[in-house]
């Protein structure tokens, strides 16, 4: 069963998830980045590029040919076929259709109050069909 991490009340979406991106990437762990739109997708590519001079984060885009070689696959669209499902960062604010297939998933969550009520729902999904969850408010400091 897939154990749920959720992380909420995020000030930037985008560079929490390069932070866990590269704590994922240091420990091998392979990873889907599901992404809301193909906005998000561009601006997260963007930044996994650029977010550190110490480390290199590689990703490509799902359906890549270099996919099933790359630790870090990026996508938004849930129809895409998916080398690897050892970990799943859901940036996005619908439940995944797939997120079954994974053993863990990290539900990221800002601080904007639609992203919060999204998030809620979601955690309620989970909780109501058994998934182990957990949840971490992130340091506003």
């Amino acid at each position: 069963m897939t154990r749920i991490d959720f992380h909420s009340k995020i000030p930037d979406k985008l560079s929490y998830a390069c932070r866990l991106i590269r704590k994922a990437q240091a420990a091998n762990t392979k990873l889907v980045v599901l992404a809301e739109d193909r906005e998000q997708l561009n601006n997260i590519d963007s930044l996994l590029w650029t977010f550190s001079e110490q480390d290199f984060l590689p990703h490509v885009i799902a359906g890549d040919s270099l996919a099933a070689q790359t630790p870090i696959i990026l996508t938004d669209d849930c129809e895409k076929a998916l080398p690897h499902h050892h970990a799943l960062v859901n940036l996005s604010r619908r439940t995944p259709e797939f997120f079954a297939r994974f053993e863990r998933m990290f539900e990221l969550v800002s601080n904007d109050e639609q992203d919060l009520v999204a998030g809620r729902e979601r955690y309620k999904y989970y909780q109501e069909r058994g998934y182990p969850l957990t949840h971490h408010v992130a340091d506003s400091s």
